[in-house]
């Protein structure tokens, strides 16, 4: 007596399955790359021994008073206005075509001050450097 089954087995492979862990490991993976950056990042800057530079170069000195200090290559700091910062660019540049411009800046000094010597440099197309501590006098 031959019995026969009343199902037949498929030989498809169902992938509703697969798809649902896929889905599960994304978020999880998702969700933990969020945890991991932090919302506020803490940078300490580098003190290097050596300090390069490209030469010659005009600098920009705010100190935590906001008074404006400007100097071109060896020479010593002056007493700028902030109106009076265009104009010594643009001598510096007269004397160097192909300077640089390195601003240095107190660590109190609001992101205002920064951004308005950054926009005096860029609509005069000069090279900006971002300095992260006064040059020390010789």
């Amino acid at each position: 007596m031959a019995l026969k089954r009343r199902q037949r087995i498929s030989p498809g492979f169902s992938m509703s399955s697969m798809t649902d862990l896929i889905f599960l490991l994304l978020i999880f993976f998702m969700i933990t790359s969020t945890m991991v950056s932090p919302n506020a990042i803490k940078v300490l800057l580098p003190q290097g021994s050596q300090q390069t530079s490209a030469k010659p170069m005009a600098r920009i000195i705010i100190d935590k008073n906001l008074n404006y200090y400007g100097a071109f290559g060896n020479e010593d700091e002056m007493p700028l206005f902030i109106d009076e910062v265009t104009p010594f660019l643009q001598d510096c540049a007269a004397k160097e075509p192909e300077m640089y411009v390195a601003l240095y800046a107190d660590e109190s000094v609001p992101y205002r001050e920064i951004v308005r010597i950054l926009n005096v440099a860029n609509e005069n197309h000069f090279k900006m450097v971002l300095a992260t501590r006064r040059p020390d006098k010789k």
